[in-house]
């Protein structure tokens, strides 16, 4: 993504040397966020010619990554000892995507509390926009000595409370929620 059009979706420019973008209490929050543009990398792709299903699980990772950045969970925040841990995850596999394809990563925060994140990836074609891939996933901000879950501090649920703000005129996602099993037809 150029400076335009970080600019442009409310973003600032990535963080020196990582890629990640930092936290503009100015700037629109874009709705949904999309924090990773990448293209598939070819240790991503298995024996079928596509990306792995491992591998989408990775990429929605750095997705989370990029995010937790945002709103201020970087090295420093987890040598302090909290962080954000993934207690429940969700993938639907819509499409194939093969080596070398650009692929664009959006992020919707879908509620939250003091404690917990309910997020949604989707992961679209650089080129094309289609829906490749969705990952919904609920996460816990912990005390990692203590081993247990306790509420943000007051400036990180500030950050989280606006992008939640931002995002609740978006649409739930149809993949949200949806059990995995095998549907009947009944006669």
């Amino acid at each position: 993504m150029d400076t335009k059009q970080q600019s442009a979706h409310g973003l600032t420019t990535p963080l020196e040397g990582t890629g990640h973008h930092r936290w503009d209490p100015d700037a629109p929050i874009p709705a949904p966020l999309c924090l990773l543009q990448t293209t598939v990398a070819s240790q991503w792709v298995d024996y079928n010619g596509h990306m792995s299903e491992s591998c989408y699980l990775l990429v929605f990772g750095d997705n989370s990554d990029a995010f937790f950045r945002f709103i201020g969970i970087d090295e420093a925040y987890r040598a302090a000892g909290h962080s954000l841990y993934t207690v429940q995850t969700q993938i639907h596999n819509l499409r194939e995507v093969s080596e070398g394809e650009p692929i664009r990563v959006t992020l919707q925060l879908l509620d939250n509390d003091e404690k917990r994140l309910h997020i949604f990836h989707a992961m679209f074609h650089g080129s094309s926009g289609e829906l490749l891939a969705t990952g919904e996933q609920m996460l816990v901000h912990v005390d990692m000595a203590a081993g247990r879950s306790v509420p943000m501090p007051a400036d990180m649920l500030a950050k989280v409370r606006a992008i939640r703000a931002a995002h609740a005129a978006l649409p739930v996602p149809a993949q949200v929620g949806q059990p995995i099993g095998i549907r009947r037809k009944t006669a």
